[in-house]
């Protein structure tokens, strides 16, 4: 498997017209932002709650391409896209490695978004050291728990 092959696997191989893993794709992120909003604010720029709504975002934005029928069909017709949005053709992804897609997303933001943290800087003046790299870290330990978790339920279902 080549590096590229690798990364689109893990970051794009579950996107598909998928209504059902969308709404729960929105809901997850919709929670997660709506509980780093309401955190209090001397809390909101520690490394977890900075954690949580860098999650929010992949999870969001996962949830709106699981939404749009012309994600998985890039550069495909109409016709072959009308007919990946055809239930029967969705690919059947157990609760084991659902959880542990929806694990390896959250982990996603804080594991490519942690550049965004320098923003909070220009929102909240009295924040002078953002922490960037336990905000790195927590991402990449979420994104390759779970990357494993994925990888161990797959080999079982073999």
């Amino acid at each position: 498997m080549s590096l590229r092959e690798f990364f689109l696997e893990n970051f794009a191989g579950d996107l598909e017209y998928h209504p059902r893993r969308a709404l729960l794709y929105l809901s997850l992120g919709s929670v997660a932002l709506g509980s780093w909003i309401m955190s209090a604010h001397e809390n909101k720029f520690t490394v977890i709650p900075l954690v949580v709504v860098l999650g929010s975002f992949t999870l969001l934005l996962k949830g709106l391409f699981l939404l749009r029928k012309s994600s998985e069909g890039l550069g495909l017709s109409t016709q072959e896209i009308v007919a990946l949005s055809d239930s029967s053709n969705r690919k059947n992804l157990p609760i084991p490695a659902q959880a542990a897609q929806i694990v390896q997303d959250f982990g996603t933001g804080a594991f490519l978004l942690w550049p965004l943290l320098n923003v909070g800087k220009d929102i909240d003046q009295s924040w002078s050291n953002p922490p960037h790299f336990r905000v790195f870290l927590a991402g990449a330990i979420l994104f390759f728990l779970g990357w494993i978790i994925r990888r161990v339920t797959s080999s079982e279902a073999t």
